[in-house]
């Protein structure tokens, strides 16, 4: 166990919510956001390639679902900095035993938690309030020829969004439900 980050298994292999520590005072606090040496104990591979920052405006917004195929499927560490999310992500792995299946966790501002998500899973999020600041750590570049995606709205998901999905982009809007022949992901 790390001391800066305490890790919580879900019930999909792999995927692990982080708590970070907070070391504060009157004058205010410190949390580590990403240490490689110490998130190596829970699967990160290696360097950071990338790290995106994204605001969402308003509450109901919903983002996803994403991932990249091989080889330029990424390990995503997750973390809201201000407001709050339900952050979701869906098994892809083909052959795993919960394909399809999904996690879904609140993180925020003050909750102090991060999603660790591994190659092979589509990840979304709705805005459970307005004003949503979020940090994305990657270890490989977004590569366009490489995205896919899901509706965050197929049944065969079985999200359960909170709040009446709204704002949902085109593009995330086109993205296809999910068929009987789909066998997940080869990572």
């Amino acid at each position: 166990m790390s001391a800066r980050f305490q890790a919580e298994h879900t019930a999909i292999a792999g995927l692990t919510l982080l708590t970070r520590s907070r070391l504060g005072d009157e004058r205010g606090f410190l949390s580590r956001l990403f240490c490689g040496e110490e998130l190596a104990a829970f699967g990160w591979p290696g360097p950071v390639l990338q790290v995106n920052e994204t605001g969402t405006a308003l509450k109901g917004t919903v983002r996803g679902m994403h991932f990249q195929h091989a080889p330029f499927a990424e390990w995503k560490l997750v973390t809201c900095v201000q407001g709050r999310i339900l952050d979701v992500a869906v098994d892809l792995r083909q052959g795993s035993p919960t394909l399809l299946r999904h996690v879904a966790v609140e993180l925020s501002a003050d909750n102090c938690r991060s999603l660790l998500i591994p190659p092979g899973f589509a990840h979304g999020f709705q805005a459970l309030s307005d004003d949503v600041r979020m940090i994305y750590t990657h270890s490989a570049p977004y590569r366009a020829e490489a995205e896919g995606g899901l509706n965050p709205e197929d049944p065969r998901l079985a999200i359960a969004w909170p709040l009446p999905v709204e704002r949902l982009s085109a593009r995330d809007q086109a993205h296809p439900l999910v068929t009987s022949e789909f066998e997940g992901l080869i990572v």
